[in-house]
């Protein structure tokens, strides 16, 4: 037996031991794809080797099963299975923990930020402490109410995230102005009317600019905010170290003009404060006690903030940087999906085929699988590769055994068997449930063009059927090989025309179990032998789903 064909049989022998003697597919390929064993891609030249395995594993019974894999995977039952926790944080103390949720309202979040919030909140309520909501909407050119909206949806009804507390950093600018004064007034900060590319070249060079010894600091400030100068002409600047070795600290600004209309504050302020010193100020006034956040941000950018931090006699926080979550093939960038978006090359935000957490949410991924992924990936301070079949794997454990299952029948043929009578076939609907789905059956079928081949047919759950010269009839002898594929097949008179979205924008279609159409918009099931996906939209002659993974 070749080593593939090992590892297949010990995933059937396991899998059937945990569920009553009888392995699935579905696992078992996710167990494959998890492993590393072969790729996604791969499944379906292998899927005839697992099935016959499977077919073979089930036969055995389970005293069998155990016996063998007692035998060649010893190991299965020595490890003890314990659920994969959050490990401890530093200057951590019980109840005391408070974590925050940053994103900035200037696009739609993907499977990335959804980690990183949930490793922050989760480590909240690992430490009976409170995680906080902050929209850094402190960029009137990108924040918008869509964005701010969209976010609190994915957070709020798909996370099933729920903050101890939700801030807008916009509603803090007086705050913030009183903190920028002093510093200008501890001499710790100065107006700058450098051009951006006269501030590029002095800071490559450590050397300061004439705007930097002025006294009129307190003056030149009052008059940015009282509208004197436009967009551009003037920025408050700390006065730091020009000379540092972290270019971040060499006097950089911390407000500048805009007058772009605010999506939330209107016209109301002209002076905006970037990044560093808002994240710094508002780390404080939401009583932040941990900074969790990935490696993208830079150490640099710690010591700034510290630095803010102790010139205004604010609290000391604890910064930990995890390495930074790669989510691998896929487009991120904000602004790169609103070029496809504008090419129409995908539909929307919640294009299958992007990873923003809309588009996830319409391929049936469980709210779970992020939580299960970020407690995985925790405070690693090397980069996550994440790439679908990982999302896959993570996702199948927890909707296999809840999703039931149905028959789907691509590129239908029609075919007569005779001997058939009109009957009612009961069949289950999960292997691990007891409730049972019913199919009227006559003597006509609808089986997959590509599965009317052979001198013998199985119809899965069903009857054996024998074909001769283009005719069908029972089979005679009903305990045929059973290494023969059982296959899909709908009823010819009950059934529902069926679309499935691929990943790939392709587009398969066929006929379902009439069962389907009882199903609500937004459950995931599992077209058996073809792969779990999410119903999308039901109209009157035709149910369109969306394939999630096999």
């Amino acid at each position: 037996m070749t080593d593939i064909k090992k590892e297949i049989r010990k995933f059937a022998l396991s899998n059937a031991y945990e569920h009553k003697g009888k392995a699935q597919t579905g696992p078992i390929i996710g167990k494959l794809i998890s492993s590393g064993l072969i790729s996604a891609s791969k499944i379906n030249t292998i899927l005839p080797q697992i099935n016959e395995i499977i077919k073979d594993v089930n036969k055995i019974g389970y005293k069998n099963q155990e016996k063998e894999l007692k035998k060649i995977h010893p190991e299965f039952f020595k490890k003890e299975k314990k659920e994969e926790t959050l490990k401890e944080l530093p200057n951590a103390k019980e109840g005391r923990v408070v974590t925050r949720m940053p994103p900035e309202p200037s696009k739609y979040i993907h499977v990335g930020h959804a980690l990183s919030f949930l490793i922050n909140h989760l480590y909240a309520k690992k430490y009976k402490g409170k995680s906080i909501l902050r929209f850094e909407d402190t960029n009137p050119e990108k924040a918008t109410q869509e964005y701010v909206d969209s976010i609190k949806d994915d957070l709020f009804n798909y996370l099933k995230i729920k903050p101890d507390k939700t801030v807008y950093e916009s509603e803090d600018i007086p705050k913030m102005y009183k903190y920028a004064e002093r510093l200008i007034k501890a001499n710790k900060a100065y107006v700058c009317f450098c051009s951006r590319e006269e501030v590029r070249k002095l800071r490559n060079i450590g050397q300061c600019c004439e705007c930097r010894a002025s006294i009129s600091g307190l003056k030149e400030w009052k008059n940015m905010l009282n509208g004197k100068y436009k967009d551009g002409e003037a920025t408050l600047r700390l006065k730091i170290d020009m000379c540092c070795p972290n270019t971040a600290m060499r006097d950089p600004a911390i407000f500048r003009i805009s007058s772009k209309k605010h999506y939330k504050q209107g016209n109301k302020y002209k002076v905006w404060p970037l990044y560093d010193f808002a994240a710094a100020v508002e780390e404080e006034l939401c009583g932040i006690t941990h900074v969790l956040r990935s490696s993208e941000f830079g150490t640099m950018r710690i010591e700034l903030q510290n630095w803010i931090s102790e010139q205004l006699g604010f609290e000391k926080k604890t910064f930990i940087q995890y390495g930074r979550f790669h989510i691998a093939g896929a487009i991120t960038q904000g602004r790169e999906i609103k070029e496809l978006i504008k090419k129409k090359k995908v539909s929307g935000w919640d294009d299958p085929s992007l990873v923003t957490l809309k588009a996830l949410r319409r391929r049936g991924i469980h709210p779970k699988t992020f939580e299960k992924l970020a407690i995985k990936v925790g405070l690693s301070k090397t980069e996550t590769k994440i790439d679908w079949s990982i999302i896959a794997a993570e996702n199948r454990k927890i909707i296999d055994p809840i999703s039931n299952r149905y028959f789907f029948v691509e590129n239908p043929v029609k075919i007569k068997v005779a001997g058939v009578k009109d009957k009612e076939v009961k069949i289950k609907v999960h292997p691990d449930k007891r409730e049972y789905r019913k199919l009227k059956v006559t003597d006509e079928f609808y089986i997959p063009k590509k599965d009317a081949k052979g001198s013998y047919i199985r119809l899965k759950d069903y009857i054996k059927i024998q074909k001769s010269k283009n005719k069908y009839t029972l089979a005679e002898n009903q305990s045929l090989d059973p290494k023969i594929q059982k296959i899909q097949w709908v009823p010819a008179k009950e059934n529902v025309n069926v679309e499935i979205l691929m990943p790939d924008k392709s587009v398969k279609e066929g006929l379902a179990e009439i069962n389907v159409k009882k199903l609500k918009e937004g459950e995931v099931i599992q077209f058996e032998r073809f792969g779990f996906c999410r119903l999308d939209k039901k109209s009157k002659n035709k149910l369109i789903f969306i394939f999630s993974h096999l």
